[in-house]
């Protein structure tokens, strides 16, 4: 069975109100970038550590620039998770008391 209206609005408000900004993402990616601040943010540990060793390679310097046109994507998908956890969580309150 599905979640009910009242359920998803609750959903995405939570999602709205604890999922990453685009604005700061961009801002820790443009004056952190040093320390791949934007990738910490986004809940990517392993790959900011990845890309801080690169820069000395200068490979993370492209990899870098590539992030400007992936962080949208990996805001989608952080969102994402965020909805799937919620809405399990959700469902299981629902059994449990509904």
């Amino acid at each position: 069975m599905g979640l009910s209206t009242a359920g998803l609005t609750l959903i995405e408000q939570r999602v709205t109100n604890d999922g990453p900004s685009t604005g700061v993402a961009y801002l820790f990616w443009l004056f952190l970038w040093f320390v791949s601040a934007h990738r910490f943010y986004l809940g990517r540990p392993g790959t900011a550590i990845l890309q801080i060793l690169s820069y000395f390679f200068l490979i993370g310097f492209v990899w870098l620039l590539i992030d400007a046109f992936l962080i949208p994507g990996m805001i989608r998908e952080k969102r994402n998770e965020i909805r799937q956890t919620l809405a399990l969580q959700l469902g299981a309150d629902r059994r449990m008391f509904g």
